[in-house]
């Protein structure tokens, strides 16, 4: 059974593949905080701005992966090209497997997921990125991407060993200081190079 809190067609908004159309699937559920506003103070992860709990109108609970395989399908029925999904959260690998990877693989999508990174990912994945966590175990530690928000107390990028990934990340954390955030992350990617600066680019945009 995989519980779904939504499913939708939109544009990716961050990373290497920022502007690339894809069908999104977010998993409810996560491993680093309820999604309940009065666990945020105490949880191990108090920055999340996605409503990841329970099931939304275009989500749903599905019984086995084929029937979320065909779901996902259907966002992108007709449109052409190479279709890619990505799996999001909350915590997509707290349900995310092979038998569902297999299953869109089999219907021609390119598979990407998105993760905090405290789970080993699953065989398959064609494009794994991973945002570590302050406070958080850090067990997938390659993958394509790292995306690192920031300032976090506790992991600054200085300390985050980047040489599993192709591409490193720092995005500003999305708060009441964002500006502050941003310009800090810029004057630090001008410093440190190797690392390159995210955008949320959805929101700048005004989609979902």
């Amino acid at each position: 059974m995989y519980t779904v809190k939504e499913i939708f067609y939109t544009l990716q908004g961050e990373g290497v593949h920022a502007g690339r159309a894809a069908v999104f699937c977010r998993f409810a559920g996560c491993n680093l905080w309820s999604g309940r506003e009065v666990d945020r103070a105490k949880s191990i992860c108090r920055f999340c701005d996605t409503d990841f709990v329970g099931v939304g109108p275009d989500g749903g609970r599905f019984a086995c992966s084929a029937a979320l395989a065909d779901q996902i399908c259907r966002q992108w029925q007709g449109l052409g090209g190479t279709p890619y999904v990505v799996f999001t959260g909350g915590e997509p690998l707290l349900q995310l497997d092979e038998a569902l990877i297999a299953a869109l693989h089999e219907r021609g999508f390119e598979v990407g997921v998105e993760t905090n990174g405290t789970l080993a990912a699953p065989d398959g994945i064609d494009w794994l990125c991973v945002s570590p966590k302050a406070g958080a175990d850090w067990v997938q530690r390659h993958g394509d991407e790292i995306k690192l928000v920031y300032p976090q107390t506790g992991l600054l990028p200085h300390d985050v060993d980047t040489t599993g990934f192709a591409h490193a990340w720092l995005q500003p954390m999305d708060d009441c200081a964002r500006a502050g955030n941003t310009a800090a992350a810029i004057d630090y990617c001008m410093r440190a190079p190797h690392w390159r600066l995210s955008l949320q680019g959805h929101k700048l945009v005004g989609i979902r």
